[in-house]
């Protein structure tokens, strides 16, 4: 996987260490933000495509992630909040050079992309959401439906309980599916999940999203503040979020006045199922940023 590109782990403040993949220095940076329970390597179909096309591309595991190392967990979750995984994503670009540069976040990385762009406009010259809608949207709309499709928000969000039950067979729990995943992506997400202190830091992630995030996402809201870079959405079209709530783009709307966006023909995991599209969706999007 990842032919060409160079791992490096980057120490950032707060005693955490991110393990990154990044290609050589050349076009436009790009920063790819994995979801729950990948690891950069999700991004093994996708990233060498973006490179072919001209951009410079950067896949860290996110904090307590696969290879990346975080501090414990804090009784407020804050040491998982977005926000802190957002300022890694800042400092790890500056170490690796990139000032100013774009960001797709799917899933999980889809909140922190939206983080990193409300406190660091500065850095973020464009940003694209891969099957996510903000926290508070999802809690706003809950209903049954989300109850029972989306039920693992809340029972990771409980202490310890979480931990006992995915500990008694984590690849049965989380079921990877090798021929889809690829291989060498295959291998690396079971060793992640294997590991105790990566599982508990996934699920700090839901406990700092249920608490902290909201919080943070509605003083945004409070404060009437939007998105004004340019902002793509892209979502699966055989997983559920228009299933849910329709078009996603109208609930984006209020977050970002200009948005764009349209589905992708994939189950959920579309870096991994749909690369080629979802990397020609990317290209044109972060295109006009090329100098």
């Amino acid at each position: 996987m990842f032919a060409g590109f160079e791992e490096s782990v980057i120490e950032v403040e707060g005693g955490t260490s991110i393990l990154a993949r990044h290609s050589a220095s050349g076009g436009f940076p790009v920063l790819l933000l994995h979801g729950h329970p990948r690891t950069s390597a999700t991004w093994h179909r996708v990233a060498p495509l973006l490179v072919d096309a001209g951009f410079t591309v950067v896949c860290p595991d996110l904090r307590g992630y696969g290879r990346s190392r975080g501090p414990a967990p804090t009784p407020d979750h804050s040491a998982h909040s977005k926000r802190a995984v957002a300022a890694d994503m800042v400092q790890v670009m500056a170490a690796l050079g990139h000032d100013r540069f774009g960001v797709a976040g799917h899933d999980r990385g889809s909140y922190v992309a939206l983080r990193l762009a409300f406190d660091r406009p500065d850095r973020v010259a464009a940003v694209s959401f891969l099957d996510g809608i903000p926290i508070t949207e999802h809690l706003d709309r809950a209903d049954s439906r989300f109850a029972i499709q989306w039920w693992h928000w809340f029972f990771y969000a409980q202490p310890d309980l979480p931990e006992r039950a995915i500990a008694t067979d984590p690849a049965a729990w989380y079921r990877g599916d090798p021929d889809l995943m690829g291989a060498g992506n295959y291998r690396e997400w079971r060793s992640a999940i294997q590991n105790p202190g990566v599982v508990r830091a996934m699920l700090e992630d839901y406990r700092a999203g249920l608490t902290i995030d909201v919080d943070h996402e509605r003083t945004d809201r409070a404060q009437g503040r939007t998105l004004a870079m340019p902002v793509q959405v892209l979502w699966s079209s055989r997983d559920d979020l228009e299933e849910l709530y329709g078009d996603p783009l109208h609930i984006w709307r209020p977050w970002a006045p200009s948005v764009v966006g349209h589905s992708i023909g994939s189950g959920h995991h579309m870096a991994e199922e749909a690369p080629n599209e979802l990397a020609s969706a990317l290209s044109t999007f972060f295109g006009p940023l090329h100098p």
